[in-house]
């Protein structure tokens, strides 16, 4: 097998062990057991993770966790008990010390803000435009128009809930670190089809994607898609993942109706412009584009 070949196959291995570790947050996971996921001798398995992924087991784990708690916090009346436990702490003091160190708030702080300003679906007309009325006086996002180039994407398909779209992307990152692909300027975009309150999570159409040479030959699963190559109005977002919702309430309940612009006949795409892996949720920057006629 050469250089190339070995690479590649390392990096389907880890791939595999990235989206069993997704798939399986709940459980036990140890080291003996995801190397036999992996086909490695547990004597060597964790360091060539490490290599590929550039984060310990431990530190995958702990972030993706962490990530499912801060959605839980957003979305569900969960006690903060039964989520620090999820998500692998023995107390709700632990868990708070690692959730604020992460996301820079306390677990409590952040559901409640969280919680504050988050639409919520099934309102009355009145109730609606008090929400709205709140997203305005309470938030304030700057949005840019501007001219996106086209941008060619190697994607993998999501269906479900978007917050789990980032197995998608830890496998596309596997496969690309296999072939030499990833760099200081790759760019990671995601794309997303459907208004989540539109229809049940499971239905919901997204696409991981990454910017790599077109020459680059394409994994299982994998299809050549492209973004831009138009106007889109720009929203920045600071913080985590789980925050974004917000951002696309005020987007399209605040800004768009007083831009005097239409959206396009093309989905919103999500560029993220830090690596979530070497900074904390608290300092991810994500810009969200909407494509503009």
């Amino acid at each position: 097998m050469t250089r190339h070949e070995t690479s590649l196959a390392y990096a389907a291995r880890i791939e595999r062990v990235m989206g069993h570790i997704a798939d399986h947050l709940d459980d036990r996971l140890e080291l003996d057991d995801l190397s036999e996921v992996a086909c490695f001798s547990p004597y060597h398995f964790h360091r060539i993770f490490v290599a590929v992924t550039g984060e310990t087991v431990a530190e995958a784990v702990r972030r993706l966790r962490l990530h499912r708690a801060a959605v839980e916090l957003n979305r569900s009346q969960l006690a903060l008990a039964r989520i620090a436990t999820k998500a692998g702490y023995g107390s709700v003091a632990a868990f708070s010390r690692a959730f604020a160190a992460a996301y820079g708030t306390p677990p409590a702080a952040y559901r409640r803000v969280g919680q504050d300003l988050r639409p919520v679906p099934q309102q009355s007309g009145s109730q609606a435009m008090t929400r709205a009325s709140a997203l305005r006086t309470a938030l304030h996002y700057d949005v840019t128009i501007e001219d996106a180039p086209t941008v060619k994407l190697v994607t993998l398909p999501h269906r479900g809930d978007y917050q789990k779209i980032g197995t998608c992307f830890e496998r596309l990152f596997a496969w690309a670190g296999g072939h030499g692909l990833l760099g200081p300027a790759t760019r990671m975009i995601g794309i997303y089809y459907d208004d989540p309150d539109s229809k049940p999570l499971a239905e919901l159409r997204s696409e991981a994607g990454l910017a790599v040479p077109e020459s680059s030959p394409l994994g299982p699963d994998m299809a050549w898609r492209e973004v831009g190559g138009g106007q889109v109005a720009r929203l920045l977002c600071k913080g985590p993942y789980a925050d974004l919702d917000v951002a696309y309430a005020y987007l399209y309940h605040s800004w768009l109706p007083h831009s005097g612009r239409q959206p396009g006949d093309a989905p919103c795409f999500e560029e993220y412009l830090n690596d979530p892996r070497s900074v904390p949720p608290s300092e991810w920057l994500t810009a969200v584009n909407l494509p503009l006629k």
